[in-house]
């Protein structure tokens, strides 16, 4: 048994962090754009390219809660150490490289909290449950909010009486008001480290007359512009042609869920560095931006294969059930960024297509593969726990730890 140097043992973690974040860039981050190429409104590279810079973008803005998280919230009384942090980390990319292998999705979310309660066992830490019941309640709740979300809105656009002039422009209005209430770290906040358009103009207009919950009137009147403003822009293409309305909404709908993927993926990679970062004295953005180039080369070399497969799949479905298969997956991925929660965007999207199906008197989704993904999904929370804690074990060994 050879020791080995902090240096190196450090250099292995953020080889691995970005090791991960590729493969989070890669593979994550395709969905909200490929309803897009399916109904042909923008092509496989370029989508790739905007995907890349979307993804980092919300990494960097959006990532910091997530990666809270997933690095001090899991496991208590033990300190995530460089090597923990890459037997974590190696755990999780190896269980997503099966489910790319097996073509069954595998959630990045349920993979990097197993892996990493496990080395935190491993490590010797107590396990934090009310973390789990929290995060066991959220993900319990996914496939019900999406599938639900994707239905209304699926129903929205299917009924007569409502003129996809006016159905459409509403779902853009209510998308752009969640947007002015959308936390990023680079707008201030008094009271937060990530504000929002709405509460920073608030805060600056004032004075500020509260309602409930701390919202104020200002900022119900900022969301409100947004609403009109999105609704307005949507309509005005539609007035020139509906289709390619439609497909402009799709198009901007698909940009916001991939910044959003970015932003609750990110802290998967860069969570396990979360607590040697703060030893350190490494600015969060520092690490963030990591991860967030690392998931920016991601989805430039590895997303324009697996673009063209899932097209083809959104191409099936069409446009509209493409748009209320995404509409949720923006809404629980912020809401999830919000609250600190890692979330699947496998588990959103899917649930968002089922629901979107029911809406027309049909899944459009293999019974069998929900089954057997959703058996899947709960294996790989489970075995990930282990395979983490043994992973440790023998890198504590071999590297002397």
């Amino acid at each position: 048994m050879v020791a080995l140097s902090f240096g190196i043992v450090l250099g292995v973690a953020i080889l691995t962090c970005l090791f991960m974040a590729w493969v989070l860039g890669a593979n994550s981050n395709s969905p909200p754009f490929a309803p897009a190429i399916g109904a042909n409104a923008i092509s496989t590279m370029q989508a790739a390219f905007v995907i890349g810079l979307l993804a980092a973008a919300g990494a960097i803005m959006q990532g910091g809660s997530i990666s809270e998280t997933v690095g001090t919230g899991l496991i208590g009384g033990v300190t995530i150490t460089p090597l923990a942090a890459s037997a974590g980390l190696l755990t999780a990319a190896t269980f997503m490289a099966i489910g790319i292998y097996t073509r069954y999705p595998v959630p990045a979310a349920f993979a990097t909290t197993g892996a990493m309660v496990g080395v935190g066992l491993s490590l010797g830490g107590d396990p934090a449950f009310a973390t789990y019941r929290r995060l066991g309640t959220f993900w319990l709740l996914v496939p019900f909010m999406s599938g639900g979300v994707a239905y209304v809105t699926a129903t929205l656009l299917r009924r007569d009486d409502i003129p996809e002039t006016v159905g459409v422009p509403l779902l853009a209005g209510i998308v752009s008001a969640i947007l002015a209430n959308v936390r990023l770290g680079v707008i201030p906040d008094p009271t937060a480290s990530q504000g929002t358009v709405a509460r920073y103009l608030s805060w600056r207009i004032g004075p500020e007359v509260a309602l409930a919950g701390g919202v104020t009137i200002t900022m119900v009147l900022v969301s409100l512009v947004f609403a009109v403003a999105g609704g307005l822009w949507v309509r005005r293409r539609m007035d020139v042609s509906v289709e390619r309305g439609i497909r402009s909404f799709l198009l901007v709908l698909g940009g916001i869920v991939a910044f959003s993927s970015g932003g609750s993926q990110v802290g998967l990679a860069t969570g396990p560095l979360e607590q040697l970062r703060v030893e350190l004295g490494v600015p969060t953005l520092a690490l963030l931006a990591l991860g967030g180039v690392g998931i920016l080369l991601g989805a430039w070399m590895g997303a324009p294969r697996l673009l063209q497969a899932t097209s083809r799949e959104y191409a099936q479905l069409g446009v509209r059930r493409s748009i209320a298969a995404l509409v949720p997956g923006f809404v629980i991925a912020q809401l999830a960024i919000a609250l600190g929660i890692p979330v699947s965007f496998n588990n959103i999207i899917l649930s968002g297509v089922i629901g979107g199906g029911l809406a027309a008197g049909s899944a459009g989704v293999s019974r069998r593969k929900i089954g057997v993904t959703i058996t899947f999904w709960l294996l790989t929370l489970g075995s990930s726990v282990v395979v983490g804690f043994a992973l440790y074990r023998v890198f504590a060994v071999v590297g002397g730890g």
